[in-house]
């Protein structure tokens, strides 16, 4: 699965070297994108509602919410409503994995804290003596955030990745007792 937002050549992209990956548009992109095309005063409200089509348990009843949605916004707000039926498949594609990853693979928001994290560790060091060094610091972020995810606080369980992969042996303690 590849998250992003809509950029037409990302997708691109996305489709030509990820061959057969499910691309997600992120929510919160898609959120943006319905809201201005809704006055002001209207936004907390569509908002609202809107976020209601999210809260849906299955893919199945969240498309058909999104359909009742639609339907009720789209004489007050019709290029939003535009906005938001020609997303359907790509905003909802994250509900047909687990629900254990659903917080995790909606929004591309874990990708941009980690972004925020490395442009704030730059700034800290401010001037770098070369290119290897600014790489040496990503690098070192990047496998902070790999480990963490890993390890300490695990990003995916993994009993919700062995339902994705079909995987068993996933499950099988990793430890053998030695003699």
């Amino acid at each position: 699965m590849a998250i992003s937002d809509a950029h037409e050549g990302l997708r691109a992209a996305i489709e030509t070297t990820l061959v057969g990956a499910t691309w997600q548009r992120c929510k919160v992109h898609v959120m943006r994108s319905v809201l201005s095309q809704v006055p002001k005063s209207s936004q907390a409200m569509v908002s609202s509602i809107v976020r209601t089509i999210f809260a849906q348990p299955t893919q199945e009843a969240a498309k058909e919410q999104l359909a009742l949605v639609v339907k009720q916004l789209k004489s007050r707000f019709p290029k939003a409503m535009d906005v938001l039926q020609r997303a359907e498949e790509d905003v909802l594609a994250y509900m047909a994995f687990p629900r254990e990853h659903w917080r995790q693979i909606c929004s591309t928001n874990p990708l941009e804290l980690l972004n925020r994290e490395i442009r704030r560790r730059m700034d800290v060091v401010g001037i770098f003596p070369n290119r290897d060094s600014a790489i040496r610091l990503v690098g070192t972020i990047l496998q902070e955030q790999d480990e963490e995810w890993s390890i300490g606080r695990r990003y995916f369980s993994l009993q919700s990745m062995a339902k994705v992969t079909g995987n068993q042996a996933l499950l099988a303690p990793t430890s053998v007792l030695h003699k």
